[in-house]
């Protein structure tokens, strides 16, 4: 299998762009003024969030360790946290306590007993999507790995195969389709399905329902049953239009703006590639890009032997 270099830099950038683009929307009337201060560089780039943040640590985890190891990736994901990133509180209290030295299962589970049921693995979960690109038969022991450092409830590890396995599809040009029929082979939640079915029936269909409809019937929230079949229907839905378009929709649908936007700019990316994304004057674009490289070179190489998940 080849895919080209520029889909690469497409996903992450388009994960990037939407999580930058879709912040100064994020939240109420507090969190949009704080972000008005803090959201551009010094030399006057968008700042991007935790979103773009533990991507970019999960793919430097995965390219050193050859693979996922968990306690690396929790390291990385503790060493990186900073509360101008815009970190939920759970997560910042989490990470907070593995950088003092605490086992992340430990962590983890003294805060969400029964797992955390978020979007932030979801969120990042392209970036393994793009590791494992050559590797399809790893890519969701890979995915739920991925997300037990801080999503181990099964809904939080649902959401990340979702995403995974959608963008693993794109990349592969699968029609939309092929990407919902694929991701409902691995869904087994009710609060996931359910939504599924609505977005395979309006794509199936040709419908159009608004930003309000969709927040409505799929959800707009910070939980993976409430916004990661929304990033999938949005993505699939503009795959044809501009990155604009997508955004412009995903920040219409409200609520949890920059990790929706995230998550549906990177599917829109992998498909489209980045000569398609808009100019943005973005914050360590040069960092990104190289990342997407490496992910892209590693990708180009003979598969990994590393089993996923391994500590």
């Amino acid at each position: 299998m080849s895919i080209d270099a520029d889909r690469f830099a497409g996903c992450l950038l388009g994960l990037a762009f939407g999580d930058a683009l879709g912040a100064p929307h994020e939240g109420g009337v507090l969190e949009r003024c704080i972000w008005r201060l803090i959201g551009r560089t010094v030399d006057g780039r968008r700042r991007w969030t935790d979103d773009t943040q533990m991507s970019l640590d999960l793919a430097e985890s995965l390219l050193s360790e050859n693979g996922l190891a968990q306690d690396d990736l929790a390291r990385r994901f503790a060493q990186s946290y900073a509360w101008s990133r815009g970190y939920g509180p759970s997560m910042a209290q989490l990470l907070r306590r593995v950088r003092r030295g605490e086992r992340w299962t430990e962590a983890s589970r003294a805060i969400h007993p029964e797992g955390s049921w978020g979007n932030g693995a979801a969120m990042r979960a392209p970036v393994v999507a793009l590791f494992f690109a050559r590797e399809p038969e790893r890519l969701v022991d890979a995915a739920r790995a991925s997300a037990e450092v801080t999503h181990g409830h099964p809904l939080g590890i649902e959401g990340a195969v979702l995403i995974a396995v959608a963008t693993q599809a794109l990349l592969n040009d699968r029609d939309a389709a092929h990407v919902v029929g694929a991701v409902g082979a691995h869904c087994r939640r009710p609060k996931i399905l359910d939504r599924l079915r609505i977005a395979t029936t309006w794509l199936a269909e040709g419908a159009a329902p608004g930003p309000r409809e969709v927040a409505a019937r799929l959800g707009n929230g910070m939980t993976a049953a409430t916004s990661c079949v929304s990033a999938l229907y949005i993505g699939l839905r503009h795959l044809d239009a501009g990155f604009d378009a997508m955004l412009r929709f995903t920040i219409a649908c409200g609520g949890d703006v920059d990790t929706l936007a995230a998550m549906a700019g990177a599917l829109w990316g992998a498909r489209n590639g980045a000569a398609h994304l808009p100019v943005v004057a973005l914050e360590a674009r040069e960092r990104i890009e190289d990342m997407a490289t490496r992910l892209h070179r590693h990708a180009s190489l003979s598969p990994s032997a590393t089993p996923p998940g391994r500590p």
